[in-house]
């Protein structure tokens, strides 16, 4: 099977008609995404042409939903507009928003997640590479042509890790591979996938990447010690970071010892989750695990 977004999914992209949009569209249809339809109120009415499928815009995602019934959409507007653009999805009732923009004021971030969140609507980052189901549904910016089905989950702040470790695995194959986004606020969490691969019945085993600067690993440990019994391996990147200083995404923040790859990697190992240090080595624990299953956490 896979989470949040299957073969049915049925997906407007607002923010189509700009440059990315047009790119990732194209390369989402190319998936086998359902693309019902894109958003922009000056563009309303007329069609855009992808290779044999010819995509009609809409001025509204309430307009959208009421036409096609999407149920995903994926943001691909201006910062300026990601608040606005997210608020506008939840009052349509979307059940997914897909926020792929870099660069939202946190203040806005804040808003929308919130926003969202009352209204019964899932939000995927900001500044997050989307998600993918391999086979069945690609809503966002991840390559679909590195890796396979399988049985494998995947959650990650960051996006070209997820991208490598979607590589490295590629003959094993993903249920579903998450790209939180690494801002101070996301609307989905690592425990929030965690959950639901661990309700997946077709996901045998989730690989958690997180990075330096937060707690969101840490809590993610302790929802794992109580909650989840399929196997579990993590990577952290920032092992090498240099320390006092700001790294990658912004929320690497790190203070002390807390939010160190160090840190995070002792409370995931605490829980029964071995760490790797490289990609390379987090996809071999992946391999021995699920060569050498062992009894349940």
């Amino acid at each position: 099977m896979a989470i949040f977004l299957t073969k049915e999914s049925k997906v407007l992209v607002q923010g189509m008609t700009g440059g990315e949009g047009m790119k990732h569209t194209r390369r989402m249809l190319a998936a086998g995404t359902d693309v019902v339809g894109g958003v922009n109120p000056r563009k309303a009415g007329r069609t855009v042409a992808f290779d044999e499928r010819a995509v009609p815009v809409f001025g509204s995602v309430p307009q959208g939903i009421e036409e096609t019934g999407a149920d995903v959409t994926v943001v691909f507007v201006p910062p300026a507009f990601a608040k606005a653009a997210v608020i506008e999805a939840a009052d349509a009732g979307i059940g997914l928003a897909v926020v792929i923009t870099e660069g939202i004021p946190v203040h806005d971030s804040v808003t929308f997640t919130a926003y969202a969140q009352a209204k019964g609507t899932r939000v995927i980052g900001p500044n997050c590479p989307g998600l993918i189901s391999p086979g069945q549904s690609n809503a966002g910016i991840i390559p679909a042509d590195i890796t396979k089905p399988g049985r494998i989950g995947l959650v990650s702040k960051s996006g070209t890790l997820t991208y490598q470790l979607m590589y490295e695995l590629r003959d094993l194959g993903f249920s579903t591979c998450v790209g939180i986004g690494g801002d101070p606020v996301v609307g989905t969490s690592h425990i929030d996938c965690l959950a639901a691969f661990e309700a997946d019945p077709d996901t045998e085993l989730v690989v958690m990447i997180g990075e330096i600067g937060g707690d969101a690993e840490e809590r993610a440990a302790a929802y794992i010690r109580e909650h989840v019994t399929k196997p579990v391996i993590g990577y952290i990147a920032g092992f090498t970071a240099p320390e006092g200083r700001t790294m990658g995404h912004a929320g690497a923040i790190v203070s002390g010892s807390s939010g160190t790859a160090q840190a995070k990697k002792e409370a995931l190992e605490a829980v029964g989750v071995p760490v790797g240090r490289t990609p390379t080595e987090t996809a071999l624990l992946v391999l021995d695990r699920l060569e050498t299953p062992g009894p349940p956490k």
